[in-house]
């Protein structure tokens, strides 16, 4: 949901876009409703050229800017044309810059929200994606890319701290240099009563610059839904694990609206290790409404104190937690509206609002 304007010049296409879909998920709290701004803080402006015959032998080229209050993203991505059977190629640029609230943000109003603590993620990528021609149920991708991090304040500085001494990076330095490897390998079998879905995600960093970062770090996620009468439900189960070299941005974050609802981001904890559960029961109301009853849950196994300045134990996240309550679904044109209440452990209750766009980006 947004605006959008579209600009043909020459061979190139202009789309500039003001979206709401992505990111308009922030909680409002309860109580008291707040009304501080926190909503409109996620609204996210995006400016993207296309150009599908960039040097006349339909090379692709997409230049888009993600600009939001207190983030943004810029991405270059350069396709060269294969043949269908053989892996098309991407070459990436990125630049982006995201508030590290998941990790080092403090829990606040009983861990319902996470409070920021003025450290920011400056992230600069290159590197080249190869996607593996799509089978029946099966999409794979390999990438390779060279990556710095580097910590700054609100004031755009480097640092190599946090508020209480402890390091922000891996190295010590103000910042961290890694070649990432990574695999990723999808699975889905969709059909009108059930679907399965399995997605695994695997990075290994390689020792190939001096002092760069040498891990392995894993994740999978799998869900099934299943279509009981008119009604539907949904399990899914995720975990991962990061072994080797170890920054705390790289912890593994738990709570908030993709994991455990009823909790901030992050607001859980945050390890080495983490397992998250996630139950969903869709019932419909009338037409184009339906309602549903959710319960979350999720741990970080006891990982958190391996996690460099332990940050999640300083900042008195518990390391496990539940969440749970119901939600109204609103199906429309431009995609679904969806309205949930959670309650977390602590019995603090939070309002979800998002919008699920029905289109591409």
């Amino acid at each position: 949901m947004g605006a959008q304007q579209s600009v043909n010049a020459g061979k190139a296409k202009v789309d500039m876009k003001v979206d709401l879909t992505h990111m308009l998920c922030e909680a409002l709290l309860l109580p008291p409703l707040r009304s501080s701004g926190v909503t409109l803080s996620q609204i996210v402006g995006r400016i993207s050229l296309k150009h599908p015959n960039l040097f006349g032998r339909s090379e692709k080229l997409d230049v888009i800017l993600d600009k939001g209050i207190n983030d943004s993203n810029f991405v270059i991505a350069y396709r060269r044309p294969r043949a269908e059977w053989l892996s098309q190629q991407s070459f990436v640029f990125q630049h982006s810059m995201t508030p590290e609230v998941a990790v080092h943000g403090f829990p606040a109003d009983n861990f319902t929200r996470s409070g920021s603590r003025g450290i920011n993620l400056s992230r600069l990528s290159f590197g080249l994606e190869l996607n593996e021609p799509a089978t029946s149920n099966w999409t794979s991708g390999t990438s390779v890319k060279f990556e710095n991090i580097r910590p700054v304040n609100n004031q755009g500085h480097s640092i190599a701290r946090d508020h209480d001494g402890f390091p922000l990076t891996c190295s010590g330095n103000l910042h961290d240099n890694m070649i990432i490897l990574k695999q990723e390998s999808g699975y889905a079998d969709v059909n009108d009563n059930s679907f399965l879905k399995v997605n695994f995600q695997m990075e290994q960093g390689l020792p190939l610059v001096p002092k760069s970062l040498t891990f392995n770090r894993v994740k999978c996620a799998v869900s099934k839904g299943i279509k009981l009468g008119p009604t539907f439900l949904v399990t899914s189960l995720t975990g991962g694990s990061i072994v080797g070299d170890m920054a705390p941005y790289q912890a593994f974050a738990i709570g908030g609206l993709g994991s455990v609802r009823g909790y901030g981001e992050g607001a859980v904890g945050s390890g080495r290790l983490c397992l998250i559960a996630n139950c969903e029961y869709t019932i419909p109301l009338v037409k184009h409404l339906e309602g549903s009853i959710f319960m979350d849950c999720g741990s970080d196994l006891g990982s958190a104190r391996h996690v460099p300045g332990n940050p999640a134990l300083r900042q008195g996240k518990p390391g496990f937690g539940i969440g749970f309550g119901y939600g109204l679904h609103f199906n429309t044109d431009l995609g679904q509206i969806r309205v949930d209440y959670a309650m977390n452990a602590f019995n603090r209750k939070t309002i979800y609002f998002g919008i699920n766009s029905s289109g591409g980006s």
